[in-house]
């Protein structure tokens, strides 16, 4: 039990430092359009994003934590061994956000959390384990890996939609307006940022509290999955220090990378991001804010000037994207390849 405990307490720290790195990664996601439109200084951005994150794990509820707590059943392995296949995961997926940060490359938390788990399980547990939802799938209901993957997938597309419909109406609407118009559109972004931020708040944040409540399951710590007040807590705090210490790498990529930012382009692309991640955290999808920001400023430079989006940047964008899962669920393996190594030696 002693031994348990410990790798409890240790895993969840790893999913804890995975919250960190989620924010930590996510911020220059959030924040590129308000600094690429020179509405806001980056510390007046990182301040106004890091008060609203904050607000979204805690008002948000914890439908996304529930969908990441349930798409892996491995309560029939021993407790330590269990609790030893998150924590590979949350490594896996740890790393995976380091070193595309470092290469400047807006991959998705989610994806690489997702990966993790499946990947590592898969390989201990066996396929069997994960709940991969299909026969619901084909009965019209949608839950496990099912779930998880039709959310990932769709939101980009959603949001290149959403993006493209909004950006020629909005066109339309201020057709005669002034250049002028820009000093308030630039305001109006104090407004649409935050609801961006607190959009990625209720539905990154519950990413982590769903594993670390998962964890005090398979630990025995917890009767049933019940999301923790102070699980909450943390979790909306970690994400949030994550955010203050923003990772800028990525900015110049999602700012400056796909397309040429204008006042209008950052209000429509924090339009359709905040509503497309808010809307999915609602039906419990975990979502990638950071596809969905790319995606959107995509579908808004393909509405005003298909040939001035930066499509070779999208391109590389995309590959990321379907590289991520096989990718961290490879690393989660050779992460549990290691300790395995570790303990008999």
């Amino acid at each position: 039990m002693e031994s348990t405990l410990v790798l409890t307490i240790a895993t969840v720290l790893v999913v804890i430092l995975f919250d960190f790195t989620n924010g930590f990664h996510d911020a220059s996601n959030i924040v590129a359009t308000v600094v690429a439109s020179r509405a806001m200084s980056p510390r007046q951005a990182i301040v106004l994003v890091a008060f609203f994150e904050f607000l979204g794990p805690l008002l948000g509820g914890t439908a996304v934590a529930n969908t990441i707590g349930s798409f892996v059943d491995i309560s029939n392995l021993p407790s330590s061994l269990s609790v030893e296949v998150v924590l590979c995961a949350v490594l896996g997926a740890i790393t995976w956000n380091l070193a595309t940060w470092r290469l400047g490359i807006p991959s998705s938390s989610s994806h690489a959390l997702v990966g993790g788990l499946i990947g590592v399980v898969v390989v201990v547990a066996g396929p069997s384990q994960v709940v991969w939802g299909l026969a619901q799938l084909r009965a019209g209901h949608l839950t496990g890996v099912s779930k998880v993957l039709i959310a990932l997938i769709l939101s980009p597309v959603a949001g290149f939609l959403v993006g493209f419909v909004i950006h020629r109406t909005m066109r339309f609407l201020l057709r005669s307006a002034r250049p002028g118009v820009n000093r308030n559109l630039r305001r109006f972004q104090w407004v649409s940022a935050a609801g961006l931020a607190f959009a990625h708040g209720a539905n990154d944040a519950q990413k982590s509290m769903g594993v670390i409540t998962l964890v005090l399951v398979l630990g025995g710590f917890l009767d049933k999955f019940q999301v923790p007040l102070w699980v909450v807590l943390v979790c909306a705090s970690t994400i949030t220090i994550g955010i203050l210490c923003g990772g800028w790498r990525i900015v110049k990529t999602v700012g400056f990378g796909i397309y040429k930012i204008q006042p209008l382009h950052a209000v429509d692309a924090q339009l359709t991001s905040g509503s497309v991640v808010f809307l999915a955290a609602l039906m419990g999808a975990p979502v990638s804010t950071t596809h969905v920001v790319s995606s959107s400023i995509m579908g808004i430079g393909a509405s005003e000037r298909f040939r001035a989006v930066r499509w070779q940047k999208a391109k590389e964008i995309v590959a990321a994207w379907i590289v991520t899962i096989p990718s961290v669920g490879l690393l989660s393996c050779g992460f549990y390849a290691f300790l395995r190594l570790l303990n008999h030696g």
